[in-house]
């Protein structure tokens, strides 16, 4: 290895920034030569490509977003415009890749490694939505945007006692849903991976109403459905005022947090000492604070599962 390319693809994700310092200056480290791939796998095949210096990169550990930019591409899902993709890493003489993202750009990664060029996944999403780490880039920092905007919400539910359904992000996982209404005290956490009865939600909010209760929470994934179709229907069936917030792409800006920012920088290093070790077709993560790696194939082959005991004590501590 002596050429390294780095690109985001997919949606953003607070910490993406500090990954890509961490390829950067950790490639430095070890006298490779990076070059930073704007646009993702549409910059690729285009070439939009240029060498990437310790400057940089500086200065941008605490910036949401990403330098490099993203973009999603249908073109690059066919074969021809992977092997244009890998004209041009070819033509910058570049040896390895190193692809920040969620799963639909390790599908690309995957196909480019199986075609013979090297690549190592970082998991930057904030859906955590993703087999094989504890913790994806960007999860924490969203899951603190949705607090802080549930406890400025709780403040006018309070005071014009309310029912609240907050509608939040993660396509069809609902970690940032659970994590959320746990931390806020949500009196119903609605996610894909768990059903429960519409009944159950109503008597729940009819029993907090009859025991004094000025307002109630819900948070509901984006996965289960609309929260103004939710809303309306508790309107119709539990006669309780009821608003409707949907955070949306608020969830996905702001400065990382420490915990995304180290995250980060421990991912984006280690996908580097993977490819000096020549290795690729890999995704980096974390498990118990251990950092881990999987063949893309083993990371496609698990389903990504929510931790059922956090949704138990969620239910047990609404009552």
């Amino acid at each position: 290895m002596k050429r390294i390319g780095v690109l985001t693809s997919g949606g953003d994700s607070p910490g993406m920034n500090a990954a890509i310092r961490a390829v950067v200056r950790k490639a430095i480290y070890h006298d490779l030569e990076v070059y930073g791939i704007k646009n993702g796998y549409q910059g690729l095949m285009d070439g939009n490509i240029e060498k990437m210096t310790l400057g940089s990169v500086g200065d941008i550990i605490h910036r949401g977003g990403t330098i490099l930019f993203s973009a999603r591409s249908e073109e690059f899902k066919t074969d021809e415009g992977q092997f244009r993709a890998i004209e041009q890493l070819n033509k910058h003489n570049i040896d390895g890749l190193v692809v920040i993202g969620g799963d639909g750009s390790f599908q690309g990664a995957k196909k480019l490694t199986e075609k013979g060029f090297p690549c190592i996944g970082v998991p930057g999403t904030i859906d955590n939505d993703i087999a094989g780490t504890d913790y994806t880039i960007g999860f924490d920092t969203s899951l603190n945007t949705i607090i802080d905007a549930v406890d400025k919400v709780r403040d006018t539910a309070t005071s014009h006692e309310r029912t609240y359904i907050i509608e939040v992000m993660g396509r069809d996982a609902g970690d940032l849903a659970l994590w959320a209404g746990l931390a806020v005290g949500a009196e119903s956490i609605l996610i894909p991976e768990e059903k429960e009865e519409f009944s159950s939600i109503v008597q729940r909010l009819k029993n907090g109403h009859d025991r004094g209760k000025k307002h109630s929470i819900i948070l509901l994934a984006e996965g289960v459905g609309s929260g103004f179709e939710f809303g309306k229907r508790i309107e119709e069936v539990a006669e309780l005022e009821t608003r409707v917030t949907v955070l949306g792409h608020i969830q996905r800006g702001g400065s990382p947090t420490g915990q995304d920012r180290v995250l980060a920088s421990r991912l984006g290093a280690r996908a580097i000492e993977l490819l000096i070790d020549n290795q690729g077709g890999r995704m980096v993560g974390i498990q118990k604070n251990v950092l881990v790696d999987y063949t893309f194939d083993e990371v496609f082959n698990v389903e990504h599962t929510i931790d059922k005991g956090m949704y138990k004590l969620s239910k047990e501590l609404s009552i």
